[in-house]
């Protein structure tokens, strides 16, 4: 199974298949991703424990475990977790294409490209 570390946490990928990709992605406290978007991908955000802070197209809006967000091909969007406890969600890709290097970062707190 895959894993990685990132800067605001880390995640490991659960499925990848021609069609889509599972991932279970944990942020730590006081973390967030880069502001980005995709080309060639969608995507659909399951909170599994904490609260994730999701900023879609513009739009801020906190999401409790259970609930969904759906980042449609193309939107902007981040998600970061302000609070005390770790955040986890689980991140199903769904489209034509699934690598890392389809991130198109607006928005970084690490610098990355």
């Amino acid at each position: 199974m895959e894993h990685d570390i990132r800067p605001w946490g880390q995640y490991w990928v659960l499925e990848d298949a021609d069609t889509h990709k599972v991932k279970r992605i944990e942020v730590n406290p006081g973390g967030r991703l880069s502001y980005q978007y995709h080309h060639k991908r969608a995507e659909v955000w399951t909170m599994v424990n904490g609260t994730g802070r999701i900023t879609l197209n513009g739009e801020i809006k906190d999401y409790s475990t259970g609930e969904v967000a759906i980042i449609p091909l193309g939107a902007k969007h981040r998600i970061e977790n302000p609070f005390n406890e770790p955040l986890v969600f689980v991140e199903v890709q769904h489209g034509t294409y699934f690598g890392e290097d389809d991130i198109i970062r607006i928005e970084d707190d690490y610098n990355r490209e």
